[in-house]
């Protein structure tokens, strides 16, 4: 009788860790052993290449893997161009339009791997190799890619308006952004933390400067001195496209001083510095905690990767590996 039950109750645990993580158990380190082994090592000489003459190009890779996972599952939509079936692209959303870029070097990877192992890696995969590469490379940690995404079909531009969290939204409204692709509070702060290098155009955080919800004076949290030179480099009437580095300190290295940033109110955009400024937040302690050990960070941030790199990907027979990133096959 208990082996029954213990045999019955087994697989009854399987079928639920199947339904509740179906993602996890299709994705694989070694997808693509046999099938293109070099998959890695292509992605990362291309990024390289491309670092070369562009430092901020690292923070822009993830940035897409970022904006794409968030918008129908990690499934490359967002490197649809409009066109064909594609009659609304997310790269013209709100949070993508001259913002996101870096989608010349995923078309020099595609390349490099096309010939390489012809129609075999996935755009989709692509972003999450770019992503992992992308943050070894300037610093910061690395991390066992999962493998096995297959591209989607469709783009979704509202989808990309109204699911991407925005600069200027509380932390209560990007919590719950978070939330509904299964991240959780600590994948929250782990991956802002992927603002420990980039840039920022002034039109994302100007409104902290001069005119603060209507106040008519500056954010508080700012500190007076980062103030000032924003005030500078960002001056009310200016150019909204200026750059302005996410983190002062270390603009084009992947550490823990943006976590520091927060601690002196020097995060330079509203959400960066809520996660340290909202009182009575959760937020708080795991940015006191990242801020004084980098390594816990470090192992954050790569676990954190991971789970947004699992957000309902196509596998199996699902989509396709679309030959050409930025077009459906066939179109």
């Amino acid at each position: 009788m208990f082996s029954f039950n213990h045999s019955l109750l087994t697989t009854i645990f399987s079928v639920l860790t199947i339904f509740l993580h179906p993602s996890n158990a299709q994705l694989s380190s070694t997808f693509y052993s046999s099938t293109c082994p070099n998959v890695s090592s292509i992605v990362r000489s291309v990024i390289q290449q491309a670092l070369q003459s562009d430092t901020r190009i690292a923070a822009s890779l993830i940035r897409l893997h970022f904006h794409d996972c968030f918008v129908n599952g990690c499934d490359g939509s967002l490197l649809l161009d409009q066109g064909g079936n594609i009659t609304l692209s997310e790269k013209n959303a709100v949070p993508n339009n001259n913002s996101a870029r870096g989608f010349n070097v995923v078309d020099n990877i595609k390349t490099s791997l096309e010939n390489s192992c012809p129609g075999v890696v996935s755009c989709a995969d692509i972003l999450a190799l770019a992503a992992e590469a992308s943050v070894s490379l300037g610093g910061g940690p690395s991390w066992t890619v999962l493998l096995g995404r297959r591209d989607g079909l469709i783009a979704n531009q509202s989808g990309a308006n109204s699911s991407i969290p925005a600069p200027t939204e509380s932390l209560a409204n990007i919590t719950a952004k978070f939330s509904a692709v299964g991240l959780n509070i600590t994948d929250l702060v782990a991956l802002s933390g992927a603002h420990t290098f980039g840039r920022a155009q002034c039109r994302f955080f100007n409104q902290r400067l001069f005119n603060f919800s209507g106040t008519g004076s500056p954010d508080p949290t700012l500190d007076s001195s980062y103030l000032a030179t924003l005030q500078q480099n960002c001056p009310q009437n200016g150019s909204g496209n200026t750059l302005n580095n996410l983190d002062p300190s270390s603009p084009d290295t992947f550490d823990n001083n943006y976590f520091q940033n927060l601690l002196n109110n020097r995060g330079l955009l509203q959400t960066d510095q809520e996660l340290f400024s909202t009182n009575g937040s959760a937020t708080m302690s795991i940015v006191s905690n990242f801020a004084s050990n980098q390594s816990a960070f470090f192992e954050a941030f790569a676990q954190s990767m991971i789970n947004m790199g699992n957000i309902s990907p196509l596998t199996g027979s699902q989509g396709e590996i679309r030959s050409d990133c930025k077009k459906v096959n066939g179109s």
